[in-house]
């Protein structure tokens, strides 16, 4: 008997996906949680593992096609199942490799052994690298499932001290080796004259950012802002937090949290527009802005308000060394609720960047340049950063958004060695 498989459902949001790519043709063996199927939607690609062992019988949707979520893909002729056309139960039978639930109640192999906990095999693996007993995290997904972004939350706090002189805490379970630096594009691979194939993801892309510009009013706002003081900060500290943490510190998580704290005193900013009128949500989910070998994502570091500086230092960093591994999945890309982007990493000193749909803001960090500047009534050689924001016109007018900006401004200015991370 043959085992119907299903597009899964990538995240709650998620209707739809398209197979990227098949990783087993007819006639191929495949081992139980092997990847046979590279799916992408508008969130996330990701490798799929069968939920079973056997043979693939039949490939039913092509390379490059749209289908809902629960659409039959492929048929797999199970080990020791009996040959024959796939019975009601198998077509019935919910894809157990889902890793974001759907609505209905998951079969038993999704749940923890412990106390029944709600919970996915890929953020149980994910608990286990991460020394994390899912028993005692508290689960934010629907249904009170534990999502990956709980399980690197729970692996952020950190332990409580066992003497007066305990040692200095050890590297982070999950944080990763510092990864070396992306490879330069490779601009020899495109000639002029060539016509590109357009990939799934460049697809998406396409379609989101044309979306987003059609559908918002996009509007602009700069600052500038001295950072010398916090670049002193940062060069005092980077040092013994790499060695702590197993993390490059940069200026990006000092960014964040001061963007997160303007925004619980603008919460105007951390906002949706809808039909029904403008959502304020109730927790700052901020996404990071990345570049990847696939195209720009947007992973986003969740409960952002509840974390240090040192704590979104951390999460911000397993996140931009998954994205850089290609080893994100839905739950790293979902509900992201305002957005920051570093493109001062590339030399950029002024953007304005389109917003990610149902955000109303993207800020950006530019080039920390030395430059010039005249403080009181005599000229210093200062570390200046540009500071821009996009806007969504229908959810904030200008003197919100400046607000906000000189309130990130003054944040940004304020922070120095005296600081605590």
């Amino acid at each position: 008997m043959a085992t119907t498989i299903r597009m899964p459902q990538l995240g709650e949001t998620v209707t739809e996906g398209t197979v990227a790519r098949w990783l087993k043709q007819p006639g191929d063996a495949v081992a139980k949680y092997e990847a046979f199927v590279e799916v992408s939607t508008d969130k996330v690609n990701a490798e799929v593992p069968s939920p079973v062992s056997g043979t693939i019988r039949e490939l039913i949707v092509a390379e490059g096609e749209t289908v809902p979520t629960g659409a039959p893909i492929a048929l797999i002729d199970e080990i020791g199942a009996p040959a024959g056309p796939p019975g009601p139960a198998a077509v019935a039978a919910p894809p157990a490799f889902v890793p974001a639930a759907p609505p209905a109640p998951p079969a038993p192999a999704a749940t923890n052994g412990h106390n029944g906990t709600r919970v996915s095999p890929a953020v149980r693996r994910l608990a286990r690298e991460h020394a994390v007993d899912v028993a005692a995290v508290a689960g934010t997904g629907a249904g009170g499932r534990v999502t990956a972004a709980d399980i690197v939350a729970a692996a952020t706090v950190p332990a409580a001290p066992t003497g007066p002189t305990a040692p200095a805490p050890p590297p982070l379970p999950f944080a990763p080796t510092p990864a070396p630096e992306p490879p330069a594009p490779a601009r020899a691979a495109v000639a002029a004259g060539d016509l590109l194939p357009l990939s799934p993801s460049r697809r998406l892309i396409a379609r989101r950012m044309v979306e987003s510009k059609q559908t918002a009013p996009h509007a602009w706002v700069m600052v500038e802002v001295d950072v010398s003081s916090l670049w002193a900060w940062r060069s005092a500290e980077k040092e013994a937090f790499e060695r702590a943490h197993g993390v490059k510190l940069t200026l990006l998580p000092f960014f964040m949290h001061a963007a997160v704290e303007a925004l619980r005193a603008f919460p105007l900013m951390n906002a949706s527009f809808t039909d029904a009128g403008i959502a304020v949500h109730k927790h700052v989910h901020l996404g990071i802005a990345i570049a990847a070998e696939g195209g720009l994502v947007v992973p986003v570091v969740r409960n952002a308000e509840e974390r240090s500086i040192r704590g979104i230092a951390v999460a911000a960093g397993a996140l931009i060394d998954k994205a850089r591994r290609g080893k994100l999945d839905a739950d790293d890309l979902a509900g992201g609720t305002f957005t920051v982007n570093n493109n001062g990493a590339s030399g950029s000193v002024l953007s304005a960047p389109i917003l990610v749909p149902g955000q109303a803001g993207i800020v950006t960090m530019e080039a920390v340049v030395k430059r010039p500047v005249v403080i009181n009534d005599a000229i210093a050689i200062r570390s200046m950063m540009n500071v821009c924001l996009s806007l969504d016109h229908r959810v904030v007018d200008g003197a919100i958004a400046i607000g906000f900006l000189a309130d990130l401004k003054q944040r940004l200015e304020a922070m120095g060695p005296s600081g605590s991370l």
